[in-house]
């Protein structure tokens, strides 16, 4: 699959690298696993330019032995001596930036945990030495999101506050998607655009698996998500151990209960048998997983709260492949995608509302987008967008076939919503039916 998409991302790269020639850069980049944080670097510098450095999870020695090998190639000086200490290389990058720009990029930052905890210290020491006059530009990426937020967020860490740069690297946008099929698929539905956006919700590795392997349509890529040797089955189990540890069974547990529809905490606690507030904070704030979800306009922090997860992938994961995980276990795979497909309407029912929303957050259309819900759960409206410069409002209704939008219905529950908003009085609303149709 061809690069797509990340204009801004490249052009802001590139200015960062100019910079570099007259004050040190240090660019942290996070964003979730296989969103395309390394192939974005290379490709905005080229491959040849860049001096890159994989954190593999090797002795220290041995990754050394690899990161001298890779400086011979790319600066065509000979390193006399390979050291042992990581250090040892970064400080004479460091001083060697002082004659020559350098772009150093360091791959799995996180995983110097493993290797040797010391080189956070000694990379901190050696950049507050030598930075100054230093025509360096630092790229460190980790795809363990909680790992690389606690290197530079966390004020006891030793590279807290070091970096210049941080860049969140996030899914393609619905639009971006749309390109893509047009290319691989010029004859698509908006079935198969759908599909494409519930199965990888954007991320790019996912959307090349499916690309590369052909699978552009809807019912290909509900067969292709549950082969027996699909990429995507183990694929949540293995982002997320890594992110959780040894102590995955209780967040999985939410995790599958919120991607089943029991989103509020009495609900998750009621099943589970267990107080789960720390749980959700720490999926909320530090691993970034869910999102909490209150009415528009609420103003209560703590009531009517709904949780959501923020992943399209492993809403589909553990709505499906972990709930059924027992039928793979026995090669039932068969009786999972009939599953799958018995039950896809519906999900993707719900699933279309996202898309809708995440369409909309792309093109900046509204200064507040969000849903709302009464506290009896007697009324409820899939979607609103605010345009508080316009005073305007747009209401809008969520279904897989427009024959299904209920006009007057919409209209009853924004009077609702407006009669408890009366500071919305001057806005001007309307209401509409979003569909299949309209993607």
């Amino acid at each position: 699959m061809k690069f797509f998409d990340r204009d801004k991302e490249i052009a802001f790269l590139r200015q960062v690298r100019k910079q570099s020639a007259h004050v040190a850069q240090f660019t942290v980049i996070t964003g979730r696993r296989r969103i395309g944080k390394t192939s974005l670097v290379l490709k905005a510098y080229g491959e040849p330019e860049v001096i890159y450095f994989f954190v593999a999870r090797k002795t220290e020695p041995e990754l050394c032995q690899d990161f001298t090998q890779e400086l011979e190639t790319k600066l065509g000086l000979p390193v006399l001596a390979t050291p042992d200490k990581f250090v040892t290389l970064f400080e004479y990058l460091m001083k060697l930036s002082h004659t020559r720009p350098l772009t150093l990029f360091i791959d799995e930052f996180q995983e110097f945990l493993r290797v040797n905890k010391s080189v956070y210290w000694d990379m901190q020491r050696i950049w507050d030495l030598n930075k100054d006059g230093a025509q360096m530009n630092l790229i460190v990426c980790g795809s363990v999101n909680t790992l690389m937020n606690r290197l530079f967020r966390d004020n006891k860490q030793p590279l807290y506050g070091r970096q210049t740069q941080f860049m969140k690297l996030g899914a393609f946008a619905p639009s971006v998607l749309k390109e893509i099929l047009r290319i691989y698929q010029a004859n698509y539905s908006s079935d198969d655009l759908l599909a494409l956006y519930i199965f990888t919700g954007g991320v790019a590795k996912y959307v090349q698996q499916l690309i590369d392997n052909g699978v552009t349509t809807k019912d290909a890529m509900c067969r292709y998500m549950v082969e027996p040797a699909s990429y995507f089955l183990p694929e949540g189990k293995a982002m997320l151990i890594e992110e959780f540890g040894k102590d995955y069974t209780t967040y999985f547990s939410i995790l599958s209960l919120i991607a089943r529809g029991h989103n509020k905490r009495a609900d998750i606690e009621n099943m589970l048998k267990v107080e789960v507030g720390g749980y959700l904070t720490r999926l909320e704030t530090e691993y970034e997983l869910i999102v909490k979800a209150r009415p528009l306009l609420e103003k209560s922090l703590t009531k009517n709260v709904r949780y959501h997860l923020n992943d399209n992938f492993l809403i589909f994961w553990f709505r499906f492949i972990y709930k059924y995980g027992y039928m793979l276990e026995v090669g039932a795979n068969k009786k999972l995608l009939d599953i799958i497909q018995r039950d896809y309407d519906t999900f993707s029912g719900l699933m279309l509302e996202r898309y809708f929303r995440d369409e909309m957050i792309a093109e900046g259309r509204y200064t507040r987008i969000g849903g709302w819900w009464d506290r009896k759960g007697e009324n409820e409206i899939d979607l609103i967008g605010m345009d508080e410069l316009e005073h305007t409002i747009d209401f809008y209704e969520v279904k897989r076939q427009r024959k299904e939008y209920d006009e007057e219905a919409l209209r009853r529950k924004a009077d609702k919503f407006l009669t408890l908003h009366p500071e919305l009085g001057g806005y001007q609303f309307a209401v509409h039916g979003l569909s299949m149709e309209d993607m």
